[in-house]
């Protein structure tokens, strides 16, 4: 897997802190930094999200495939997935994640409670790259709510 990440703010670009990453598998995804009201020519200007952004919002994309893909492996009736994240960081740099909590919501037919919970449980053990390397620094809490279809 590769990626590469340009630093758009040198081109004259609407924000100074803006990047731009190019996947391996050819996307690109524009980022930016928060605001700096103490020096403005450090901030970005809110025109995408911020890389930890990027790094929450991909954790909550690998867990959601694995939840859906052992749910259907399984040959349950599932219709729809999706998960809430909600994240702590650490106060002093490097401000890593300390707590994430995440809320699934999945609709489906009849979907047996036990079995969502299960593919959520082994997403985290044992499935999800991203959910591993964030458990290294913080804490990863579950919950989730069943839609009848």
């Amino acid at each position: 897997m590769e990626c590469t990440v340009t630093w758009t703010g040198a081109a004259g670009t609407r924000s100074g802190m803006g990047f731009v990453a190019e996947t391996g598998s050819g996307h690109v995804l524009a980022m930016d930094g928060a605001p700096d009201e103490a020096r403005p020519e450090n901030g970005g200007r809110n025109l995408a999200p911020r890389p930890m952004e990027t790094v929450l919002a991909g954790t909550g994309g690998c867990t959601a495939y694995d939840v859906v893909l052992i749910l259907k492996r399984g040959r349950h009736a599932v219709s729809g997935c999706s998960v809430q994240l909600k994240a702590e960081r650490a106060d002093t740099d490097p401000k890593v994640f300390t707590s994430v909590h995440m809320h699934f919501t999945v609709r489906g037919k009849s979907l047996p409670p036990a079995a969502v919970e299960r593919a959520i449980a082994m997403s985290h053990e044992k499935y999800c790259s991203a959910s591993a390397m964030l458990a290294k620094t913080a804490a990863i809490t579950t919950s989730f709510e069943l839609v009848e279809d």
